[in-house]
């Protein structure tokens, strides 16, 4: 009964997060039109943000939410998740969204397969990944070399988890199909509840995943994913080139709200943090989103900018090649533009 309870309780918690910070057609900005300080009305433009998932991961953004800085910065933002990259680039290629938010690798698939109409980095919001390994058995000293013949439930093949969990694996001499055994079979929202129940010796999990075993003293975090791969652009804002060629200023001014976000974390603790973006997650308590920010501060996930660097873009490159999914390297500069993120820190 306390497995059974352990999945519900796990189930919910996963899906309100989606459903209460993703709903199909919401608009965030709900703050009155600002004046600037010479008193003249800004000019509203609305932008539809597709973000590939709703998760604390993302606090930077929730927090120039819901300070108002969009609406600072003359925007009305209609934030609509796509629950995966797939839906996300789906909807940027449609065009009912005009900015994505996901994975940097997404680019990359679409600039190889031919597009014409190339998806431009133009803000990274996080440089660490923001997944965790946890332990079944406490590990006071944990190195990798304890998965050898231990079984860990991974993500699916090809997705950006697995291959940042396959990456630090061989940095670390192991050899993800012969070292371990590594389960791929799990639904992404699952694995946390299969592990509760008694699956596998580790788990590789998100938050609230990870924070969630803990508290149910289910198991324990013994590594940071983030940390052991480096400074890799696991998430960025990206959109067509021809959007971005024929709006610089609005894109200009949608960079400048994310940077005043960025600029706030930097200065705020876990608990403030928590206290503003606590709306955008009304299933989730607010000790609850203070440890997950604290863990994800701790490991300095979030930039002091938003400037898509060269090397991170590289590495995120040598994971792809490390996992057999990249067909060709992409030069840097035909994916990234980091002249609206230069000038929102001047």
């Amino acid at each position: 009964m306390k497995k059974l309870n352990f999945f519900i309780s796990l189930a919910a918690s996963l899906s309100l997060i989606l459903l209460s910070g993703c709903s199909s057609d919401k608009s965030v900005s709900n703050v009155s039109k600002p004046t600037s300080s010479q008193g003249t009305q800004k000019v509203i433009e609305k932008i539809t943000l597709n973000e590939v998932a709703h998760s604390i991961f993302y606090a930077p953004l929730y927090v120039a939410i819901e300070r108002g800085y969009f609406r600072d910065e003359g925007i009305d933002l209609n934030l609509v998740c796509g629950f995966g990259a797939d839906k996300t680039m789906t909807a940027l290629l449609s065009g009912e969204a005009d900015i994505g938010f996901m994975g940097s690798e997404s680019s990359i698939y679409t600039f190889n397969e031919g597009a014409n109409d190339p998806f431009v980095n133009f803000a990274q919001l996080t440089q660490r990944a923001g997944n965790f390994l946890v332990s079944r058995e406490k590990y006071p000293n944990f190195s990798w070399n304890d998965l050898k013949g231990k079984t860990v439930i991974g993500g699916r093949k090809g997705g950006m988890p697995q291959m940042v969990f396959e990456y630090v694996l061989k940095q670390n001499h192991l050899d993800p199909s012969t070292d371990l055994a590594i389960e791929q079979g799990i639904d992404f929202g699952s694995t946390a509840a299969a592990f509760a129940e008694g699956q596998g010796d580790f788990t590789v999990e998100f938050e609230p995943g990870a924070t969630k075993l803990e508290q149910e003293g289910k198991g324990s975090v013994v590594a940071s994913l983030g940390e052991s791969s480096g400074f890799v652009p696991y998430t960025a804002f990206c959109a067509k080139e021809s959007f971005i060629q024929k709006n610089p200023d609005l894109i200009q001014h949608f960079t400048n709200a994310l940077q005043k976000g960025m600029n706030d974390v930097q200065t705020m603790s876990p608990e403030e943090i928590a206290i503003v973006i606590e709306p955008q997650f009304p299933e989730t308590n607010r000790d609850t989103i203070t440890t997950i920010v604290s863990r994800y501060a701790a490991q300095n996930t979030w930039k002091d900018n938003l400037i898509f660097e060269k090397e991170s873009f590289e590495l995120l490159q040598d994971i792809l090649e490390s996992a057999g999914e990249l067909k060709q390297r992409v030069s840097y500069e035909s994916l990234v533009n980091t002249e609206f993120a230069s000038k929102s820190v001047q």
